[in-house]
């Protein structure tokens, strides 16, 4: 480590304040963010931040959830608010990658001013903003970096707002010294937008480009792409566009066709883990009992039910998903698939569990 114990020798006593670049984009600003139950509880947290950057409890703000469900956007939005309420205020905005590659050009050099110079222009902002710091895994001399960052930051009383697709406790590779300080403030995740939430982007994103769609068609956008709000951005944009070049109206077959092409394929999207996952969550059961050879009906019928859906919902063969299965053969994938199609014409009891698991796997 370039570091040295006890003390920082990054720190420069009396650091002048000097114009720096924020990075950040005024689209992602608050005004054009869509509040709804997904991320409702984020974005109460981001406004209490900007009001008072770095005198809340939420220090670090740790944002987690999936690709494009809005993360960026409230980082971004944090650091337009806290620049418009306080211009005086160093704000920076970085991608974790930007900054890992960074710190390696100035490792690179050999030369500790370098080195001290990095740290110093990280350690004199007051609001430090890194996206996607789940990339800092398994970069240990960065890793150190950031560490001794963090904490004259967060001794200060500056603030930092870190954004991830995991929550602390499943980023791999990380130094549990870091992972301790990414839960001293808030961790909160956000979700994939729920119904009225993907029609309240729709309607908003529809009137800052001035187009009108009927209601109808904006329902059947909001039912169809669920996964993310980019997806949802891109398919809308991809429909205008094909309005627009063919001088057709938007009916709900061109829309049908627009979605199939670029909306995510269901198949390829839910994944033999991702069922393991839903089916022991559901029944409160570990994967362990699930992949285990016992016979006993509490785990061998979920099993059955993980093996029918990953037959009916990938494209995995049998043979592929009896190996995802703890080891199975294949034979008996078959018979579990053939067995659970059976008795779903028949049990209530099995019609209800593939109903219910159906609608989770979904989600």
């Amino acid at each position: 480590s370039f570091i040295g114990k006890g003390n920082n020798h990054f720190a420069i006593p009396g650091i002048k304040k000097v114009n720096v670049e924020s990075n950040l984009n005024p689209a992602l600003s608050f005004e054009n963010f869509i509040e709804g139950e997904s991320n409702k509880f984020a974005f109460t947290a981001a406004k209490a931040i900007a009001d008072r950057p770095g005198q809340t409890s939420f220090n670090p703000l740790f944002i987690y959830g999936g690709v494009g469900v809005g993360k960026t956007h409230i980082a971004h939005g944090i650091g337009l608010e806290v620049k418009n309420k306080f211009p005086d205020k160093i704000v920076v905005y970085v991608p974790s990658e930007k900054f890992i590659q960074q710190f390696i050009n100035v490792a690179n050099t050999k030369n500790p001013e370098k080195r001290a110079e990095f740290a110093n222009f990280y350690q004199m902002v007051d609001v430090l903003i890194i996206d996607d710091i789940q990339f800092l895994s398994g970069k240990k001399a960065t890793q150190d970096t950031f560490f001794h960052i963090f904490d004259h930051l967060h001794q200060n009383g500056k603030q930092v707002v870190l954004t991830s697709d995991k929550a602390p406790v499943d980023i791999q590779d990380i130094e549990e010294r870091i992972v301790s300080r990414f839960k001293w403030g808030l961790s909160v995740e956000i979700k994939s937008p729920d119904f009225s939430t993907r029609k309240k982007i729709i309607s908003n994103k529809l009137q800052r480009d001035g187009i009108q769609l009927s209601e109808d068609i904006i329902d059947f956008l909001a039912s169809e792409v669920k996964s993310n709000v980019r997806e949802l951005i891109g398919v809308i944009n991809s429909v205008i566009a094909h309005s627009m070049i063919y001088k057709s109206d938007l009916t709900l077959d061109l829309l049908k066709e627009t979605i199939n092409k670029i909306a995510t394929n269901k198949d390829k999207t839910i994944s033999i883990s991702l069922i393991q996952d839903v089916v022991c969550d559901y029944f409160g059961i570990h994967k362990e009992q699930l992949l285990s050879k016992t016979r006993k009906r509490e785990i061998a019928l979920p099993r059955q039910l993980a093996m029918y859906f990953s037959k009916e919902y990938t494209n995995a063969t049998y043979a592929k998903i009896g190996n995802e299965m703890g080891g199975k053969d294949h034979t008996t994938v078959m018979h579990a698939y053939n067995t659970i199609k059976d008795f779903s014409k028949i049990d209530k009891e099995v019609k209800k569990y593939i109903k219910d698991l159906k609608e989770k796997i979904f989600a």
